[in-house]
C-alpha cells in the first residue's frame, strides 16, 4: 500500500477538523463519518460519500444547521484539494452544495 502524499495527509486532518467542529459548532456528533475517516482515510471516505446517489446523513443534518461550509463537498471544492479528485468527483460536490443552496462563487 502507498504511503500518502504531504496533501493526502492535510486533507485527512481537515477531514478530522470538520468532524471536531460539527461536534462543537452544531452538536453533531457524527460517529460513522469518524469510524470512516479513522479507518479508512480521509481521501477514501470522501471518494466514497461522492459516490453515492444522495448526499449523506451528515450533509443533511449540516445542511438543516445552516453549515454546509463543514461538509466534505465544501472540503473537495477548496482549491489546494482538488488535485486529489476527478472531475466528475468535484462536479458532484459542486452540484450537491447548489442543489442545497450554498453560494458558490465562479471559477
Amino acid at each position: 500500500m502507498p504511503q500518502p502524499t504531504d496533501l493526502e495527509i492535510v486533507f485527512h486532518r481537515r477531514m478530522l477538523e470538520v468532524y471536531h467542529r460539527a461536534k462543537a459548532e452544531c452538536g453533531y456528533n457524527a460517529t460513522r463519518f469518524l469510524q470512516m475517516v479513522s479507518n479508512e482515510g480521509g481521501l477514501k471516505t470522501a471518494r466514497k460519500l461522492l459516490a453515492t446517489a444522495e448526499p449523506s446523513d451528515g450533509f443533511t443534518v449540516l445542511w438543516e444547521n445552516h453549515r454546509l461550509d463543514l461538509t466534505v463537498e465544501f472540503l473537495v471544492l477548496k482549491s489546494e484539494f482538488r488535485s486529489l479528485f476527478t472531475d466528475q468527483e468535484i462536479t458532484i460536490a459542486r452540484e450537491r452544495l447548489i442543489l442545497y443552496g450554498f453560494p458558490l462563487a465562479k471559477d
